[in-house]
This record gives C-alpha cells, structure tokens and sequence, in this order.
C-alpha cells in the first residue's frame, strides 16, 4: 500500500505469503505485492482488532499451534472479536 517496511504481526501466521509479497515488492513486482497485501487486508485488519499480541496469539491457537494464554495486564478476547478474527482466520484457510 506504498509503506516502507513490513508489520511482522502477519508474518506470524502466514510467513510464506508475507516473503513472498515482500520479494514481489523489491523485485519491482508492486503489482503482485499489492494484490496479497489487499488480497489478506481483513485478515491483517482482524490481527489489530485487540492490543497486540493477543489476537496473534490466539489466531495460532486456532491453528492449531499450541501458543498458550496470556499474562496480566492481557486477558481473553472478547467473544465477538475471537468470532471475527475465526471468520478471517477460515477466509484465509487457516482453520
């Protein structure tokens, strides 16, 4: 989307996708880097949905991962963010 840099927080659940849109990004490709990064936008967008990283760390939990919970201050997801973040999450194909 024309930044300069990369939000890893993606890249912890699909980091094949995020270097390959990287790598079509500085091969000139903008074309391609552009179609990922709109092609996943609301699965990124879900990843933000609460302070970071517990949407991240329960989308791996999703997955099958086995990440854990969270220590205080963090806490659970709200309900209907874990819904919204499951219904990306099945979007992308991740679960």
């Amino acid at each position: 989307l024309g930044g300069s840099g990369v939000i890893s927080v993606w890249a912890n659940i699909m980091p094949k996708e995020v270097h390959e849109m990287v790598h079509n990004y500085l091969s000139n490709d903008t074309d391609a880097a552009l179609a990922t990064q709109l092609h996943y936008l609301d699965l990124i967008h879900a990843l933000f949905i609460e302070v970071n990283p517990i949407p991240v760390k329960e989308a791996l939990n999703m997955m099958g991962k086995a990440v854990g919970g969270y220590r205080l201050p963090l806490c659970e997801m709200e309900e209907t963010h874990r819904k919204a973040l499951l219904h990306e999450m099945k979007e992308a194909g991740l679960c």
